[in-house]
C-alpha cells in the first residue's frame, strides 16, 4: 500500500508540474486531462471516449484528450474534484455527493426519496435549479458543465435481505463523501460511514464492513457483487454524476473552443444516461445469474424508510435555510 500511496504522490505531483493551461510550446496544443474512479466498462468511461473523440476532431486536433479511469490518478472522487479546483487536471466526473464539499447547496440533492423517476430528476437537474447549483461551483474555480447519471442508489448486505430499517440496525454500512449520506442511513439504523471508493472490495471481502449502497450499473462494473449477498431496490437516492472543468482553464480557453467543450459535453449527458440504463438492465441479469439475491420493496416499504428520514429533512432545512428547499420543491412540482 505504501507503494501505491507513494507512485500516486508522484503522479499528482507530475500533473502539478506541468501548469495551466497545459499547451504543448511547439504545436500549440492544449491537453485536457481528465481524472475518474469508475472502470472502463462503466458508461461515463465509454462516454467520456466518445467526448474525447468529439474534442479533437471538432478542434481540429487543437485540444487533446487524456482520459485516466479507475482511480488510477486519485483515489475518491473528493480528492479528484480538488486537483480540478487546483487546475493539477482539467476535468473529473464525481458522483455529486462529493461536491457538498466543496459547496453545501449540492446538500439538498442527497436527501433521499426526492425524485420518483428518472425524467422527472432530468427535469430538475437540467433546468433552471440544476443550473443555478451548477454556477455556483466558480464561486470555487469549478466549472460545471453537464449532469450525468449514475441512477437510482440501492442497499447492499451480507446478513439479510432489507425491507425496513430495522433489517440493516447496527449493520456497519459505507457511504458516500457526504454527511447527508451519513446522517440518513444512521437514521435508518445503520452504523454509517465514509471511505475511499477503492477501498471498499476488500473491505466487504475482509468484512470489515457488511453493507454498502450503490447503483447496478456501478456495483456490477466494480465487481462488488462478487463480495455482497443480498441487494434490495431501495432506490432510496437518485445520484447524478456531474462532468466538472477547472474554471480558471475554461475561461482561458478561445470562445470556439469552450462551445466545442459545452456541446461535447451535452452529447456526454444525453448519451451516457441511455446507456447507464441499458447498463443497469443487463447487468442487473449478469448479477443474479452470478448468485447474487435480490429484492424488491412495496412502496409502503419504502415509506417507511421516508418516515425515518423526516428529522434528516428538518436538520438541513435549518442548514441550507428554507429557500433552497422552496426553490427545490417548486422545480420538482413542475417536473410532474
Amino acid at each position: 500500500m505504501r507503494n501505491l500511496s507513494f507512485i500516486m504522490l508522484i503522479a499528482v505531483l507530475v500533473l502539478s508540474a506541468c501548469g495551466r493551461p497545459n499547451i504543448d510550446e511547439q504545436t500549440g496544443q492544449t491537453t485536457i486531462r481528465i481524472a475518474h474512479l469508475v472502470n472502463p466498462t462503466q458508461s461515463s468511461h465509454i462516454l467520456l471516449e466518445a467526448f474525447q473523440e468529439q474534442v479533437e476532431e471538432e478542434s481540429g486536433g487543437e485540444l487533446r484528450v487524456e482520459i485516466y479511469p479507475a482511480g488510477s490518478l486519485f483515489p475518491s472522487d473528493r480528492e479528484a474534484i480538488e486537483a480540478v479546483q487546483l487546475g493539477n487536471v482539467e476535468m473529473t466526473v464525481p458522483a455529486l455527493a462529493s461536491l457538498s464539499g466543496f459547496h453545501q447547496d449540492f446538500m439538498i440533492l442527497d436527501l433521499p426519496y426526492l425524485f420518483e423517476d428518472e425524467e422527472q430528476a432530468y427535469s430538475v437537474l437540467d433546468g433552471p435549479f440544476g443550473q443555478d447549483l451548477l454556477d455556483s461551483l466558480e464561486a470555487v474555480n469549478i466549472k460545471g458543465l453537464v449532469y450525468g447519471e449514475n441512477g437510482f442508489r440501492h442497499i447492499t448486505n451480507n446478513v439479510r435481505p432489507v425491507y425496513t430499517p430495522e433489517d440493516i440496525e447496527g449493520q456497519k454500512l459505507r457511504t458516500l463523501e457526504s454527511p447527508v449520506h451519513t446522517d440518513f442511513f444512521n437514521a435508518f439504523g445503520a452504523n454509517a460511514s465514509p471511505f475511499a471508493f477503492g477501498e471498499m472490495y476488500s473491505s466487504l471481502q475482509q468484512g470489515s464492513y457488511d453493507a454498502m449502497e450503490a447503483p447496478i450499473a456501478l456495483m456490477y462494473t466494480s465487481r462488488l457483487f462478487e463480495v455482497q449477498e443480498y441487494m434490495s431496490f431501495t432506490s432510496h437516492v437518485y445520484m447524478p454524476i456531474a462532468l466538472l472543468m477547472n474554471d480558471d482553464f475554461f475561461q482561458s480557453l478561445e470562445e470556439e473552443h469552450q462551445g466545442i467543450l459545452m456541446d461535447a459535453a451535452e452529447m456526454f449527458r444525453e448519451e451516457q444516461r441511455i446507456l447507464e440504463q441499458e447498463q443497469s438492465v443487463e447487468y442487473l441479469e449478469e448479477m443474479k445469474e452470478a448468485g447474487l439475491q435480490v429484492n424488491d420493496l412495496t412502496d409502503e416499504e419504502k415509506q417507511a424508510f421516508r418516515d425515518r428520514a423526516e428529522p434528516v429533512y428538518e436538520k438541513y432545512r435549518d442548514i441550507l435555510g428554507p429557500e433552497l428547499f422552496e426553490d427545490l420543491e417548486a422545480a420538482i412540482e413542475e417536473a410532474e
